[in-house]
């Protein structure tokens, strides 16, 4: 079987809709029958909620520490095609164990190998800050997709994740890619948010996905039931807009 793509969510701003996009991206993908999973790497355990996952059993800390076998901490959500790692509060304290460890950058990945070839997308939520957690994901991953808020203080640490990316790429992964950068939570009224977009897209014309999340209210809620949102109201301009998205993903993959 053919190595699955590894996608990672990384902007070190919170509240910019990167656990948003990780499950209902996911989702998307697993509906149009991809083989799916799911990995909450923030220690705030959004997107184990999100798909009504189950922390207290196995969860991504205990396989980074080696604690569980990865296979162990792998659950069937109720949603075809997808699947879950959960995340833990613990995660938070991983670079203060690390920070001693040789190859530290490398445990998620050791962690995460031997499944490399069971799933079509394996789907990364980062935290939201640019520790040793971070670093791992980074380290990692095949592709960064950049969620960005349609405003101008997420748009001014922008420089600053491309700078990290270079310099991950030079020194922990060469095989790094910017996917993309999405924007999230835009408001066709607003027209700062407007300029964000016409601004972004000028600079980083390649990088830019076509495809725009607009702010929703049912998308916001979606979490607190437990579903994604193609599950949550299927009609919904959110959940059109992350199915135009999966398509967007797919190509690019």
């Amino acid at each position: 079987m053919s190595r699955a793509h590894k996608i990672i969510f990384f902007n070190q701003k919170g509240g910019v809709g990167k656990t948003t996009t990780c499950v209902n991206l996911g989702s998307w993908l697993a509906e149009m029958n991809y083989k799916v999973l799911l990995v909450d790497f923030d220690a705030q355990t959004n997107l184990t909620g999100a798909v009504s996952g189950d922390g207290r059993k196995a969860n991504i800390y205990q396989v980074v520490v080696g604690e569980k076998k990865v296979e162990d901490a792998i659950q069937k959500t109720v949603f075809k095609n997808l699947y879950l790692i959960p995340g833990s509060v613990d995660t938070a304290g991983l670079a203060v164990e690390l920070v001693n460890e040789e190859d530290r950058e490398f445990y998620l990945k050791e962690a995460l190998n031997p499944i490399s070839g069971d799933f079509d997308f394996i789907l990364l939520d980062c935290p939201p800050s640019l520790g040793l957690e971070t670093m791992n994901a980074l380290a990692w991953a095949d592709y960064v997709i950049i969620p960005l808020q349609c405003e101008y203080l997420a748009m001014e640490g922008l420089n600053l994740l491309m700078r990290t990316v270079s310099n991950v790429r030079r020194s922990l992964n060469p095989e790094l890619k910017i996917m993309g950068i999405v924007f999230t939570m835009f408001n066709k009224r607003g027209l700062l948010n407007q300029d964000v977009v016409d601004d972004v897209s000028g600079y980083f014309p390649e990088l830019v996905f076509k495809t725009i999340i607009p702010r929703s209210v049912r998308l916001a809620e979606a979490p607190s039931h437990g579903m994604p949102i193609n599950i949550y109201d299927r009609s919904n301009t959110g959940s059109k807009a992350y199915q135009a998205l999966a398509k967007e993903v797919i190509a690019r993959a």
